[in-house]
């Protein structure tokens, strides 16, 4: 491991194999998709009583505090080269600040099922991107993937675009900005994969912090809101758990995983979603949001290719005992 003052390498690495993940991976997978499938009730809560760049500030200004201490609490320190600094910068703008106040200026509008849903969109683009931009080679099994991901976009935002130009599709094609953006933050993470997790997760959200704070300060006077208690809870739970905890199994996922198998995290996400929203703000499940659902997971399955790997596996084992 570099020591956290190096400049993260910005050479790309050479062409390679999609990285296939372990049980470990998986299970650090399973725990980031249920960590950020209840950020997207956390922010519509905090949207109720707040403006969008205002919940986005509360979110990484939260986050930042306790990674901040606990940094130093365990011996690891925050770096003082300008370049890594910069690097910080990219990263908090990519991941954070950009997609944050897209998907919370979209939840104004759409609600939290479909805003995970068209956020599982990201592998789709990832796949593409990270042939393009990234080290990761576009097999045909993934493009196939990509093929039903994108059909699956269609069942869910087909109807709502044939409506015209409505505030609700005004929500979805924010939506679908975050997930090109978080692509981008992906594929531009792998350059810093030889920092430690909470060295850059700390640094992101500091970063994020201290360009949300002017921000939300000109456009919404943030102080001028009373905040419920209620509210101020689902905050810290979206700050704390959503994106402290969250942005550590991250980027120790990203180092070991690749970008496009994070971004499987995103096609996860949506039944935990989607299901809080139901049950707790009320919202309705429609036909369309479960067909759009369950193609996008059937890509999924394709661009990970290991349910076809058992298929072919478990045909290939009862042929064999046929003999």
């Amino acid at each position: 491991m570099t020591d956290a003052n190096e400049m993260p390498d910005p050479r790309p690495a050479p062409p390679r194999a999609a990285h296939r993940m372990n049980a470990g991976e998986w299970g650090l997978l399973l725990s980031l998709s249920g960590l950020f499938g209840l950020s997207y009730l956390f922010q519509k809560i905090g949207l109720s009583e707040l403006p969008v760049f205002s919940v986005v500030l509360a979110r990484v200004g939260l986050a930042a505090i306790p990674l901040v201490v606990i940094l130093y609490a365990v011996g690891q320190r925050l770096p003082t080269a300008p370049g890594m600094w910069a690097g910080f910068m990219a990263i908090a703008l990519l991941n954070n600040v950009v997609p944050f106040s897209l998907i919370i200026g979209g939840q104004q509008w759409i609600s939290t099922g479909m805003t995970a849903i068209l956020i599982g969109t990201t592998p789709m683009i990832s796949v593409v991107l990270s042939h393009l931009l990234g080290d990761e080679r576009l097999t045909a099994g993934r493009v196939a993937g990509v093929a039903v991901g994108l059909a699956g976009l269609v069942v869910l935002v087909g109807p709502e675009a044939l409506g015209g130009f409505t505030l609700g599709f005004m929500g979805q094609l924010l939506t679908l900005g975050a997930a090109l953006f978080y692509t981008l933050a992906a594929i531009y993470g792998r350059r810093f994969r030889d920092v430690p997790p909470l060295v850059l997760s700390t640094g992101q959200l500091v970063c994020a912090s201290a360009i949300m704070l002017p921000v939300a300060a000109f456009t919404d006077r943030f102080w001028i809101y009373p905040v419920s208690g209620g509210v101020w809870a689902a905050l810290l739970a979206l700050a704390v758990f959503g994106t402290s905890l969250g942005y550590i199994i991250y980027f120790r996922l990203l180092a070991r995983a690749g970008p496009t198998n994070l971004l499987l995290v995103t096609l996860l996400v949506p039944v935990g979603a989607t299901v809080t929203g139901a049950v707790f703000l009320e919202e309705a499940v429609t036909p369309a949001a479960l067909g759009g659902m369950a193609l996008i997971f059937l890509g999924l399955a394709v661009i990970d290719g290991r349910p076809l790997a058992w298929a072919r596996r478990l045909k290939r084992d009862r042929g064999l005992s046929r003999r």
